[in-house]
Parts: C-alpha cells; sequence; structure tokens
C-alpha cells in the first residue's frame, strides 16, 4: 500500500513534530527507512490507517504521548514533589527526555501514562514508608533517572535498526572514549561505530558547562551500567562481524585498517563526538540528574 513521507503522516496524525519524533522513539508509530536510507523514514499506509481506526483518535494517541514534569507528576501520583523526587531517583521509573533550564539544571520529562500504571500497580510506593532496598539506594546517594534514560533511548535505537553495525554503535554510543578502546581494539572498527553513532539527545547547549552537563548524561555512569553495555556491545559486534565484516585490505594500502582507521580521526577528530541505550539487568531500576 506504499508509505507517506513523515511530515504528511504527522499532519495526518494530529501530532505535533515533537510528538511525531515520540511516537517514533516510543514504537506508537511504526516506520519504515526511505529507499534503504538510514537516516529517512516512512510511515506505512497500513499504520496510518490502523491508527486513525483506533477510538477516540487522535486524542487517544496523544495522550499516550503526553509528557508531563516532576510538580505535574507528582499530582498524578497523588504525592508530594519531593517523593515523586525520590521515586524518581531510586528508579521506580523513568524519565523519557530531558532539557536544560536557564541554570544549566537537567530538567526531565515522564510519560503521564507510565505513571498512571505506577500508581495503578504499585499503590504502596506512594504511601507510607519506602521499602528498605529504596531508602538505601537514596541514602548511597543514587539516581537512576539518567541511566534509565540511557537505557531507554538505546533499546529504541536498536529496536529500528536492522544493521548490526548500527546496533553495535547505539552500545558503543554511551561507553567512555578510553572503555570503547579497550573493548574495541580494532581502529578500522571503532572507526565504522562512530561513523554510525546514534544522536541520542535533542539538546544543543551553546556553553561549553552546559555541553559537559548533556556529555555527562549522555556517558555510562558506575561499574554495573558500563558492564552491561559493553557486554551488550561485545554481543551486537560478534553478531556484525559474522553478518557482514569489514573488508580487510592488505597491510598498508590506502584501504587497509590502519589507513581507514586514521581517515576516520582525521575526518571527526574536531568534532565534539554527540555521546550518544542494552537493557540493563532485568529488575534494575536507573542514573544522575536534578530537578524531578
Amino acid at each position: 500500500m506504499g508509505a507517506v513521507p513523515m511530515g504528511r503522516a504527522r499532519r495526518m496524525l494530529g501530532l505535533r513534530p515533537r510528538e511525531m519524533e515520540l511516537a517514533v522513539q516510543l514504537g506508537e508509530v511504526a516506520t519504515v527507512a526511505a529507499g534503504g536510507e538510514r537516516h529517512r523514514h516512512r510511515v506505512p499506509s497500513a499504520e496510518l490507517a490502523r491508527l486513525r481506526a483506533e477510538e477516540g483518535f487522535p486524542a487517544t494517541l496523544r495522550d499516550r504521548l503526553r509528557l508531563v514534569g516532576a510538580r505535574e507528576g507528582a499530582g498524578l501520583l497523588g504525592v508530594s514533589p519531593a517523593r515523586f523526587a525520590k521515586l524518581a531517583r531510586a528508579g521506580c521509573f523513568g524519565p523519557v527526555r530531558f532539557s536544560l533550564n536557564r541554570y544549566r539544571s537537567v530538567v526531565w520529562s515522564y510519560l503521564a501514562a507510565e505513571l498512571r500504571d505506577v500508581a495503578e500497580q504499585q499503590p504502596e510506593l506512594l504511601r507510607g514508608t519506602l521499602p528498605e532496598g529504596l531508602r538505601r539506594l537514596l541514602a548511597e546517594g543514587e539516581d537512576w533517572r539518567p541511566r534509565h534514560w540511557r537505557n531507554r533511548r538505546i533499546a529504541q535505537v536498536v529496536r529500528r535498526t536492522d544493521d548490526p553495525w548500527a546496533a553495535a554503535a547505539a552500545h558503543a554510543a554511551v561507553l567512555a572514549p578510553e572503555v570503547l578502546e579497550e573493548a574495541v581494539p580494532d581502529g578500522a572498527e571503532r572507526a565504522r561505530l562512530e561513523e554510525l553513532r546514534p544522536d541520542l539527545a535533542p539538546v544543543r547547549p551553546e556553553s561549553l558547562a552546559a555541553r559537559e552537563v548533556v556529555r555527562e548524561l549522555l556517558t555510562a555512569d558506575g561499574e554495573e551500567e558500563v558492564f552491561w553495555h559493553r557486554l551488550g556491545l561485545t554481543l551486537a559486534l560478534g553478531t556484525a562481524r559474522s553478518a557482514r565484516p569489514l573488508p580487510r585490505p592488505s597491510p598498508g594500502g590506502a584501504g587497509s585498517a590502519a589507513h581507514l582507521a586514521e581517515q576516520a580521526l582525521l575526518h571527526h577528530g574536531h568534532q565534539q563526538p554527540a555521546l550518544p541505550v542494552v537493557d540493563l539487568a532485568p529488575g534494575e531500576p536507573a542514573g544522575t540528574g536534578r530537578d524531578g
């Protein structure tokens, strides 16, 4: 039945640009690559017909995409903003987006639908004393919000690609450069991963201090998180090497691995990596931030 360009599909669904972006990330709207191009997608006509046929459309779709901040989220759960912040830091639910305010503090946004699920399925978290495990996490200064966000974004990127190298690049994107070099000693492979690095964050701050805040949010933090992302990278690389091995020209030639790595470094060396997610261990909460 064909597929429709993203802009036209968005208008047909009655969504704003940021809502459409979120709908695709969350899998609420299925897309296909346009002509095999990795960065361009379309929406199948059948998908548009399915969504438009939903009862209550478009209000029901937009409700599934509704984002709230900490204060509104606390209202949805019927708790104080202070308790909401504790539940968020302890990983009881995870944010889907972040922005920076004028003080360069991180402001997290949450899906209203997910918060309603928490209120319905775990009402014990909303009243009385928090469980001991959560109290211990908070006493140790843990904040799982960034980790939850990184994990969600990597999973979203991996779900949307059938290229094993792109999947590996998603896992590699949250590893610090020295960790990545240790995990992938082959320079040509690292160059390929850099070429396919996904853009995980919409925030493009101008100041150096704000860029550093974003960079920290995009980098895996803590031994356990780094371990799981390295494991995801290793598994994805194994698939990529078997399915689509990189060409291995003669040593020292213009197309050799060393030459390709050198050219990649020259090409990317003056760019600030966008440091852009592998599911964490089952049952883990999630990372660092401030405001809500």
